[in-house]
């Protein structure tokens, strides 16, 4: 039995973490929780997350919550050899951790996640239009960013070394796409060659069985 466990399914956020595994080729348990279900409820899930939130990632006696931190922890524990998920140098891991901050704040958290929050989850957070709007046009200007960045014909976001600030965008163009967001050609063809990563196949079956 494996020492690593990830709680979560069928989320964005989880889907991260098991992309990451799946690229350092580690061994873990997947336990099939998916978000705002009974099985979050249940006295198990909640003596692990008190948060009632996934994912939730255990390495041993170490216990994470978020995705970024614990993609973060994974890239930096156990990257080696031709199995790494951020440079190796001090200044490439900056510019690593650099990208990775700016998708998880201005992409995930200000901009889809706002549509998130007052679109499918407006039953919780209430509906406002003016919100998802501005969100959407946030969203726009934010993405333009990394579009700008990869002008210059480069295969990854940090250059010819898929890392997991990779990970990250490829999550969030996949959620704009969804929630029907212009997304540059230019990050739409490089979206497109993220999926066909075999890591990226084998973690989407795990987080996604029914798709």
């Amino acid at each position: 039995m494996s020492r690593r466990t990830l709680w979560g399914i069928g989320s964005a956020r989880a889907f991260r973490v098991h992309w990451a595994l799946q690229e350092l080729g580690l061994d873990y348990q997947t336990k099939p929780v998916r978000t705002r279900t009974p099985a979050m409820e249940t006295p198990e899930f909640q003596l692990v997350s008190p948060r009632k939130k996934i994912p939730v990632f255990e390495d041993g006696g170490l216990k994470l919550f978020e995705s970024c931190a614990i993609v973060s922890y994974l890239a930096r524990t156990y990257g080696a050899g031709d199995k790494q998920l951020m440079p190796i140098d001090a200044a490439g891991q900056a510019r690593c951790d650099e990208w990775s901050y700016f998708v998880a704040t201005e992409l995930d958290g200000t901009s889809l996640y706002v549509i998130r929050r007052h679109g499918d989850l407006s039953e919780i957070y209430g509906e406002s239009s003016v919100a998802v709007d501005c969100a959407g046009e946030y969203f726009v200007r934010q993405v333009a960013v990394p579009e700008a960045e990869m002008a210059d014909g480069r295969p990854y976001l940090l250059g010819e070394q898929f890392t997991m600030a990779d990970i990250f965008l490829t999550t969030c163009l996949t959620w704009g796409i969804r929630y029907e967001q212009p997304v540059p050609e230019l990050l739409l063809a490089y979206r497109v060659r993220m999926t066909e990563r075999s890591a990226y196949k084998s973690a989407f079956s795990i987080c996604y069985p029914d798709l």
